[in-house]
């Protein structure tokens, strides 16, 4: 005879992936139920387990565990759920009904208390109802577990999930006594389905379930005026070891077949790094938060692989691309780097929107989190933070492969007297001031955060990165203005860079021994005194470089040979579209009259017929015959100011 097969049976997972799937995480009962019923019609049907069509009822025959399926446990545990979803619906307008008669009077307020005491009991009703499923499921879970047929794990999941179910009707019911034994007992089991967990994702599957049943635990304990009812943990470590064998069938033997089923080497796949922030660790309790940031793990660890391996490939050919004269390598490189970032920031953006959700999820049921503990609030931020970081560090990245042109172009004329101003492409100055705004984005929400406005020193070097980035920012940007000639928007903000140098430079110098930045893993913004020192000396440079050219596109002699040539005066351009000048005149007002050279006089012609002089002509022959004027000083006046003076009326 063939041996039976064995059943693989999650009870928790498939109730948590269900109730967030159809509406638990926003407490929408009713939604949950409707999925429940239309999920056991369908197994009903494939199973052949319907009660008949039409009137006709047809009494189901007992479950055979010889013929016993994955799909009979299914339909039992959705029975359980669908009969306790209705009974929370139930419940939920039973409060809104109490709520509603005390604002009624008479004959309202009596109906109203009737129909609340009537939806109460009908609440009560189907959760005994739902005890009666979970507990047909538990027996039959039990006789599989006999026969071998089913594991430990399994079998520990669904006596959690009876235990939880009947713990939860007697809180209800207010006997608070046996609802502590029995929720006691069922956080016992959930912690050593954490401890034996061989995936971090079933961890967190039983520490969620744990977290979930921890205030009722609390309520409970208070009621019974019970000493330090706020400490969970004690109250559990003290009740369940004294009635867990009593409610559990062999509940020791089971916790050590559980640790034996363990004892193997756990999947490294599935196991989730320890993740600390500043020396603590971070808590993951939720399983689809586990599965995203598992995502993230497997991304990072590529990352490193591919550094490695662009480490090794860059040492191999530095040699060789130095004899070839080529330095296309190295951005070559660069690019594969950036390429890699696609998949990390594709999984963290995924973790920040379920951490999200998990959020909105936790306001909307009004749970808070005990004081001094890190609730998914805080694991949002820190979700939040490593997305930031590995952004600003992807396009510090893509900001180097850029700058890769520009510091190529300059080696090749570092012999050269204009080495700073050599021919780039006109789109690259523009691409890093927009790689240098993502930069500037990503630093200031990462400011907001709640987990770096508690850290003052994380606080500082977010605020130091943001005026070197400024400072960065308004350099490369005057660069653009450069080659449009336009000097006094690009000496305005290097000057702007100056003080946002500044500002960094005080900023870091008391901080720059313990910045968690260059201390942290990954440092994705190192800074150094150095590095201002560098941007401090290149603005310097610019600067002097801006105001050079700016005086020589206006005319201006940048040394002794340019001035001994003729040059035109300012605004002569402009005037002499408006005003006709007599350059004799002026050189002779100037005081630099060119000396007369005395030719032959021509015999007068005849005169012919007398000519009518006009008056315009003769005020001409007058003003040519007048007397210059006298110049004020006897010393003669050269250069351009001389030739200013006499133009504008010094008389």
């Amino acid at each position: 005879m063939s041996e039976k097969p064995k059943l693989h049976f999650q009870a928790l997972q498939i109730a948590n992936e269900q109730r967030n799937a159809y509406g638990l995480r926003y407490n929408d009962y009713e939604r949950y139920r409707k999925h429940c019923y239309n999920r056991t019609h369908r197994l009903r049907s494939s199973l052949k387990m319907t009660y008949g069509r039409g009137r006709e009822f047809k009494k189901l025959p007992p479950i055979n565990l010889d013929t016993i399926k994955d799909g009979h446990l299914q339909l039992l545990l959705f029975e359980a759920e669908r009969a306790w979803a209705h009974s929370q619906e139930m419940h939920q307008e039973s409060l809104k009904l109490a709520a509603t008669a005390k604002t009624l009077k008479d004959a309202a307020k009596e109906d109203a208390e009737r129909k609340s005491s009537s939806n109460r009991k009908h609440a009560t009703r189907r959760m005994r109802r739902s005890i009666h499923w979970a507990t047909q499921l538990l027996s039959h879970c039990q006789a599989l577990y006999a026969q071998g047929r089913l594991s430990a794990e399994d079998l520990a999941q669904v006596t959690a999930y009876t235990l939880i179910l009947n713990g939860r009707f007697l809180r209800q019911r207010y006997d608070f006594e046996d609802a502590l034994v029995q929720l006691s007992v069922a956080r016992n089991l959930l912690d050593a389905l954490a401890a034996a967990a061989e995936t971090s994702r079933a961890q967190a599957l039983a520490v969620s379930f744990a977290d979930e049943i921890g205030p009722e635990i609390r309520h409970c304990a208070h009621e019974l005026r019970r000493e330090k009812a706020y400490d969970v943990d004690a109250v559990v470590a003290e009740v369940a070891p004294r009635h867990r064998n009593a409610l559990v069938q062999d509940c020791d033997a089971l916790l050590s077949q559980l640790g034996k089923e363990s004892g193997g080497a756990a999947e490294e796949r599935g196991k989730l790094k320890e993740l600390l922030w500043e020396g603590e660790p971070v808590p993951i309790r939720n399983p689809e938060l586990v599965d995203v940031l598992l995502k993230v793990q497997e991304a990072e660890e590529k990352l490193v692989q591919a550094r490695k391996a662009e480490d090794k490939s860059t040492d191999a050919s530095a040699a060789e691309g130095e004899k070839k004269g080529k330095g296309a390598h190295g951005a070559r490189s660069k690019r594969g780097g950036v390429a890699s970032y696609d998949a990390i920031l594709l999984a963290l953006s995924e973790a920040e929107d379920v951490s999200r959700k998990l959020v909105e999820a936790q306001k909307l049921s009004g749970a808070t989190a005990t004081a001094g503990t890190r609730d998914i609030q805080f694991v949002h931020a820190y979700i939040v933070y490593q997305l930031l970081s590995r952004r600003v560090q992807r396009d510090l990245l893509l900001m180097s492969t850029l700058l890769h042109q520009l510091h190529a172009a300059q080696r090749s004329h570092s012999g050269h007297s204009k080495a700073r101003k050599v021919q780039v492409d006109a789109r690259l100055y523009p691409a890093i001031v927009k790689l240098l705004d993502s930069v500037l984005q990503s630093l200031e929400q990462m400011r907001t955060l709640t987990i770096v406005d508690e850290s003052p020193d994380l606080a500082s070097a977010v605020e130091a990165r943001l005026a070197y980035t400024k400072a960065r920012r308004c350099y490369y940007l005057a660069w653009c203005y450069a080659p449009l000639k336009k000097y006094a928007e690009a000496l305005t903000l290097t000057q702007h860079a100056f003080i946002h140098l500044r500002e960094c430079r005080s900023t870091l110098d008391g901080t720059i021994e313990t910045d968690p930045i260059n201390d942290g893993d990954p440092a994705f913004y190192p800074l150094s005194l150095a590095d201002l020192d560098k941007l401090d000396e290149e603005l310097t440079l610019d600067s002097t470089s801006f105001k050079t050219d700016w005086f020589a596109y206006n005319g201006g002699a940048l040394d002794a040979e340019s001035s001994k040539t003729h040059k035109k005066p300012l605004f002569f351009d402009i005037a002499l579209n408006y005003i006709s000048l007599d350059m004799d005149r002026l050189q002779e007002r100037a005081g630099k009259a060119p000396k007369k050279v005395e030719t032959p006089v021509a015999a007068p012609a005849p005169q012919q017929a007398a000519e009518k002089k006009t008056p315009a002509s003769r005020a001409k022959v007058e003003e040519i015959e007048r007397a210059a004027t006298p110049e004020p000083s006897a010393q003669a006046r050269g250069g351009l100011s001389s030739l200013l003076g006499g133009w504008w009326g010094r008389r």
